[in-house]
């Protein structure tokens, strides 16, 4: 084998074996379903992560509102709490609600987003975290199911592996990616 050839295989095993925010993986997908997973460590604590998934205006990417300004997203971090979008007319888009809330292990939320809303019988949006006052795994996974929904795996998984990775990053540094 050539140098070249050498090196091109090493870059390739090694980009496969680093972690990557480059995209979430679909770890299960039929026609009538699918079911993305991130996971990433993370130095910090749980209640680092709980706050920064509360404070989600400031970590969600404006493209994917509806009102083209992320900073009108909120979520009450509670049970039946409303992950919500203020809308330009003074009106309230829910894209879902808030299932389970702990501030030690997580959120769990049924959020058919975007054009899942009215398609999907279940979307479990679930972000969670373990780990001690040192350092997190935060994870994140979503489960829809309902006819068709397979056909919407790869395009799901884009948008969402985009917010998890502002989300790693404002918990990280303070502040998402540039949009």
């Amino acid at each position: 084998m050539t140098s070249n050839r050498i090196a091109v295989r090493a870059a390739f095993v090694f980009a496969a074996l680093m972690p990557s925010l480059a995209s979430a993986e679909v770890v299960e997908r039929g026609a009538d379903h699918f079911v993305l997973r991130r996971a990433v460590a993370l130095a910090g604590s749980g209640e680092l992560a709980w706050r920064a998934v509360g404070d989600v205006g400031r970590w969600w990417d404006s493209a994917h509102t509806y009102s083209g300004d992320a900073a009108n997203m909120s979520i009450q971090l509670e049970p039946g709490g409303c992950f919500c979008e203020a809308n330009v007319n003074g009106g309230v888009f829910e894209h879902g609600r808030v299932v389970e809330a702990d501030p030690k292990t997580g959120v769990r939320l049924n959020a058919p987003l975007g054009p899942l809303k009215g398609r999907a019988t279940q979307a479990d949006l679930s972000i969670g975290w373990s780990g001690g006052d040192r350092g997190q795994d935060l994870v994140m996974s979503y489960v829809v199911r309902g006819p068709g929904m397979g056909a919407f795996a790869d395009g799901v998984d884009g948008v969402m592996t985009i917010q998890f990775d502002r989300l790693v990053r404002f918990i990280q540094h303070g502040e998402p990616a540039a949009d």
